[in-house]
């Protein structure tokens, strides 16, 4: 059995050696800069507070990125039943935009899909992550995280009028 300090340790480095990714991703839900901050925060702090019950240390990335997920899917919940007072008031500079954000068409249609698809195509193409990784971070199995993707690239497709296959975006 590992030690708790030792899956400490891990935990930390493996959030210091993905932190550009992990705000990548809480941004494509969030799209808001800070509130993307303020996820990656949360789910840190999160994921420090509960690393002693994680029983396989060799989990540790789907585990953290299944808390990141549900964090920005929380976020993202909540934050569409508030009303923006200013969103382009003085003071406030545009978000950095991620890679794929250049193809606005794109961008849009994944914004379409629904969320399983979106987070699917997300933790698939943005973060790079095996279908095995993103099953364990949802929580469905094998065989749902295929469908869920065969079925947005589709949608996708459909949208754009691009030919998209697995391994493109």
């Amino acid at each position: 059995m590992t030690a708790p300090t030792d899956k400490r340790q891990l935990l930390i480095d493996h959030i210091l050696a993905g932190q550009d990714g992990f705000y990548r991703l809480a941004y494509s839900y969030v799209k808001d800069p800070d509130a993307a901050m303020d996820v990656v925060q949360e789910s840190i702090a999160k994921a420090l507070g509960k690393v002693d019950g994680l029983r396989q240390p060799a989990y540790l990335k789907t585990w953290f990125y299944r808390i990141l997920v549900n964090e920005s899917v929380n976020y993202f919940r909540h934050s569409r039943r508030l009303v923006p007072l200013d969103q382009d008031g003085p003071g406030l500079s545009a978000a950095p935009e991620p890679d794929y954000s250049a193809r606005i068409d794109l961008h849009n249609a994944i914004e379409r899909l629904g969320e399983k698809e979106r987070t699917v195509i997300r933790l698939r193409f943005f973060e790079d992550l095996k279908l095995e990784e993103i099953a364990k971070i949802t929580g469905a199995n094998l065989n749902t995280v295929k469908s869920r993707l065969y079925k947005g690239l589709k949608r996708l497709r459909a949208w754009t009028g691009e030919d998209f296959y697995e391994g493109s975006l």
